[in-house]
């Protein structure tokens, strides 16, 4: 672009005037957009607005210039853990971008989960200029700091003006951002507001008071490390040590611990988990009392941040129990506050370790997966836990899972499978139910073969317009349809003396028709009713596809319970 030459208005001297210039909202946009894309941004996620219209019209060239891949969604909160699924899946930050108002509060949730899993999210909300949020304008809500601490970095970029010098100012503060969200030592979410005056769409002109291009050769404005400082570790010690390891750190997890000997449990079961040290059945081990008395480790290196299993808390809460951690989040995971180091990553130990202790934690995984396959044989089809099951055996090699919140989580950890050829993925953040089929969508439209998602009827029901979709994976996705809350059938809530009580305020049935909310999205579904039937819709296909199998909630708590005696009796 071009330097404005005379700053006098209405010279017919063939210079330009202030008239002839690109207006300030446009430029800034696209330079925005040109820096996104400098700085290794390769997908964005967009909602329509009014508001945002700048943005949203840069993002329209620069996809049709082949120069990122652009998603449109007219649902917010969905096309925020969209682009958190992308993210997440692809390990790079990813933009997502709205008009003002309560469009910008609709990210809020996939915010929060992406800062507590640490998962860069670059969010730029547009908003009305300062004179106008002062005058009451419509669509106006406090945008500053609307997500508090949850982002790593928050700014408001200055409205843009018709004068020299932004260009610089607009692409440093994008590498700020990218920065914050990627390039310290923990990824998360950051936050843009950008003001923006009228007029919002290009008028014609591409020249301004200097040229808007970036760095020579397509380099960033401001060169930055993909990652901070080198990384700190944690120097394990004990000769009977555990390894608990949360979503990303599994398969780490697992060389590490097959290299030195310490057993690993996973919150996702055997899925991700490799070697001889991975403990299919370790979530049932950890809740077999008499055996965790006899088995109780020195030190345990924590990887992630356990969220689902009392019995995984438990174990760090215990007094007794030294608790290493790696990569937690700023809220640590450790009850018994008897954290002894905290680090980026894990180091060789400084004493070997006992053969004996693993030998028998293998025997008891043994036993206890023997005994959870033995018994869940003589159940009636189908529950959770043989829904999972099943599904964890039939998922073709290197597939993605995005397992939901509630029972699914806990079903694919107790189903004791091996499959270190799975990838999962769970939003356990903050461990809600918000966005997760589009969380499953963004993931799945950028994994390289076929995705599954197993998920509750409520966690489908909370999200069902993220269908709405014109890009469609190769997914498929498992309903539980337990007809309401399963999950507090297995708390406190589910006791029998909370009966006349629960089915109101805890269990919720909903009666709703899946089948025909599938069929206003032009969405294929399948509706199963024996183990044969969900083996053969499993099978890899094309599209987003999904398949209900329906529960009888009623039976999960006392389920469980004879699995777990099962489970007790065989640990002897």
């Amino acid at each position: 672009m071009h330097v404005w030459e005379n700053r006098t208005c209405g010279r017919d001297d063939g210079r330009h005037t202030r008239e002839d210039l690109v207006n300030p909202s446009t430029a800034q946009a696209r330079v925005l957009v040109d820096e996104l894309v400098r700085n290794t941004v390769s997908h964005v996620v967009l909602c329509p607005g009014s508001r945002n219209a700048p943005l949203s019209l840069a993002l329209h060239d620069a996809a049709a210039a082949g120069r990122l891949q652009l998603h449109v969604r007219i649902d917010e909160r969905g096309a925020a853990f969209l682009a958190l699924g992308i993210a997440a899946r692809t390990g790079r930050p990813v933009a997502v971008i709205c008009t003002s108002g309560t469009a910008a509060a609709n990210f809020h949730p996939a915010v929060l989960e992406a800062d507590r899993a640490g998962v860069p999210l670059i969010v730029l909300t547009a908003d009305r200029p300062p004179e106008l949020r002062a005058a009451g304008a419509n669509q106006v809500v406090e945008q500053q700091r609307l997500y508090g601490n949850a982002v790593r970095y928050f700014d408001e970029l200055a409205v843009a003006e018709r004068r020299a010098g932004q260009n610089a100012y607009w692409r440093s503060q994008i590498c700020r951002a990218w920065n914050a969200a990627y390039g310290e030592w923990r990824c998360g979410p950051v936050h843009l507001n950008i003001p923006f005056r009228e007029p919002l769409v290009p008028d014609g002109s591409d020249e301004w008071y200097e040229s808007l291009d970036g760095r020579p050769g397509g380099a960033r404005w401001t060169e930055l490390p993909d990652f901070g400082a080198l990384p700190s570790f944690v120097v394990p010690s004990a000769r009977c040590g555990l390894v608990i390891a949360c979503d990303s750190g599994v398969r780490a997890a697992s060389e590490w611990a097959e290299q030195h000997g310490w057993p690993v449990v996973s919150e996702t079961g055997g899925l991700g988990l490799s070697g001889s040290t991975g403990i299919a059945s370790g979530v049932w081990l950890l809740g077999a009392a008499e055996f965790i008395a006899a088995h109780k480790p020195e030190q345990v290196l924590c990887i992630g941040r356990p969220t689902v299993f009392r019995q995984v808390q438990a174990l760090l809460s215990d007094a007794d129990v030294e608790v290493l951690l790696v990569r937690p989040d700023s809220d640590w995971p450790a009850p018994a506050h008897n954290v002894r180091q905290v680090g980026q990553w894990f180091d060789e130990p400084t004493k070997p370790a006992d053969p004996e202790w693993l030998a028998s934690w293998q025997r008891a995984d043994r036993a206890a997966g023997a005994a959870v396959r033995e018994a869940l044989g003589r159940e009636q089809w189908p529950s959770g836990l043989r829904i999972a099951t099943e599904l964890i055996d039939a998922v073709p090699p290197d597939a993605l899972l995005v397992v939901g919140s509630s029972n699914p989580t806990r079903d694919v950890a107790l189903a004791g499978r091996m499959r270190p050829d799975v990838l999962v993925h769970r939003n356990r953040g903050v461990a809600g139910i918000d966005g997760t089929v589009s969380t499953a969508i963004g993931a799945a439209s950028v994994h390289r073969g076929q995705s599954y998602a197993l998920l509750g009827d409520l966690t489908f029901l909370h999200d069902v317009n993220a269908l709405l979709a014109d890009d469609r994976p190769d997914l498929t996705i498992v309903v539980l349809n337990d007809d309401g809350g399963g999950i507090f059938s297995l708390l406190e809530q589910g006791a029998p003396e909370h009966r006349d009580s629960f089915e109101r305020v805890f269990g919720t049935p909903h009666g709703a028709d899946l089948g025909a909310l599938c069929a206003g999205f032009n969405v294929p579904h399948q509706l199963v009713s024996s183990v044969a039937e969900f083996r053969s819709a499993l099978r890899p296909a094309p599209g987003l596809r999904v398949v209900e199998v329906r529960v009888d909630r009623s039976r999960h708590r006392d389920l469980h319970a004879r699995v777990r005696e099962a489970v007790s009796s065989a640990l002897g």
